[in-house]
């Protein structure tokens, strides 16, 4: 097997993927498309190309397209990247507070599902506010061609907790980003986690089991110390929680991060079959809009 860019060794996981397996969260940047003037870094080489090679290597068939930071608030890239990977897959997209409703209808027309706040770091010029968060909401509750969506937010505990009264009242379904980056260490006894555990108790809230290598001290393959943490979310909400690798993991040293491990590490969350299959195919065909069936 050839090695897939972004993405370290040659294993697939050790279990086959159920039909309809889907990635809930990666990225896509291609050079054809500038990064926003506001990003400092220079972005990886990752193209649906290559990520295709990664869906090969893993088993998944469908996926999720997020917006990163790099591009600001142009969904340009995204956009192109859901024509290419056609109806197999879905968007994330990224606007400000001052978005038309022309423009949500465009993006819904093009398969985007739900449109990311970051709070962690900066996706446009500006600083993302609670009142920003409030104002999208209220926006994609309002318009009709939103019906089906969604405000994912991307938020470190500490912020999860002054947010908490806000989240609670959001008129629109929310998704959590990465674990909600609780720290591993502290696990389900985090204050974080009993914010994010009263969300989910609501019945409005999803969480994705992403990013376990940004707070884990023990790194891969194993990211032993994130077992209680990801049980603990398993156990809470088996219906309302998607996977996601992170691809091209742009947090991550490069050369660090194995996608392999990172399916391995979803089954020793989930503990089961069913509820592994439940997460990557059931639950991200309600939350994206996929068929509920997928060809075997």
């Amino acid at each position: 097997m050839t090695p897939v860019p972004h993405s370290v060794g040659l294993n697939r996981p050790q279990r086959q993927l159920p039909p309809g397996a889907c990635d809930s969260h990666m990225h896509i940047f291609d050079p054809r498309f500038a990064p926003s003037a506001h990003w400092p870094r220079t972005p990886p080489v990752a193209p649906v190309a290559v990520y295709r090679q990664l869906q090969a290597r893993l088993g998944t068939t469908r996926t999720v397209v997020v917006t990163p930071s790099t591009y600001g608030t142009d969904n340009a890239y995204t956009l192109d990247a859901l024509d290419q990977l056609g109806d197999a897959a879905r968007g994330v997209a990224v606007v400000d507070d001052g978005v038309s409703a022309d423009e949500l209808a465009h993006l819904a027309a093009r398969r985007v599902r739900g449109l990311r706040v970051n709070f962690v770091s900066p996706q446009s010029w500006g600083t993302t506010t609670p009142a920003m968060l409030a104002t999208l909401a209220r926006k994609v509750a309002e318009h009709p061609a939103c019906a089906s969506w969604h405000i994912q937010i991307f938020a470190q505990p500490e912020q999860l907790i002054a947010l908490a009264p806000q989240l609670h009242k959001l008129p629109v379904p929310l998704v959590i980003d990465h674990l909600g980056r609780i720290d591993p260490a502290e696990g389900p006894a985090a204050e974080a986690y009993g914010v994010v555990r009263g969300l989910l108790d609501g019945g409005n809230t999803w969480v994705k089991l992403s990013g376990a290598y940004m707070r884990s001290t023990v790194h891969g393959p194993s990211y032993a110390d994130t077992l209680p943490l990801g049980q603990a979310l398993v156990q809470a909400a088996p219906d309302r929680l998607v996977w996601g690798s992170d691809w091209p993991h742009t947090t991550e040293a490069p050369g660090t991060v194995n996608d392999a491990d990172l399916v391995d590490l979803l089954q020793a969350w989930a503990g089961s079959d069913a509820a592994m299959d439940r997460i990557l195919v059931d639950n991200p065909a309600r939350l994206y809009g996929f068929d509920t069936a997928p060809a075997a």
